[in-house]
């Protein structure tokens, strides 16, 4: 199975590698107040890709955090039940039942 993924990988990344040989021209990207920048199309494309990825990351960054907080809060509670419902241990000499 590890040498299957590695191949996909391979596969993925050497058509990635040729995407980039084949578009090395530079554009222009035009700006407000008559800026503009020019760079090849594959770093544009990789400069808006990573953009793309971290807006995503922080996006589900506040739902992660709940998430968290919100499983230790289970995990708290969870095993102040376990230990409520422990077994009491006794001592030789001990009676079990206060009424006897």
């Amino acid at each position: 199975m590890r040498i299957v993924t590695w191949v996909i990988w391979l596969t993925v990344f050497l058509l990635l590698l040729a995407f980039a040989a084949k578009n090395l021209e530079p554009i222009s990207l035009h700006f407000y107040l008559d800026q503009s920048w020019q760079a090849p199309l594959v770093v544009v494309l990789l400069a808006f890709f990573a953009a793309g990825a971290a807006f995503g990351i922080v996006a589900m960054l506040g739902t992660l955090l709940r998430q968290r907080r919100e499983i230790s809060r289970l995990r708290r509670e969870a095993r102040s039940r376990r230990d409520a419902n422990a077994p009491v241990l006794v001592q030789r000499g001990q009676l079990l039942d206060p009424f006897v």
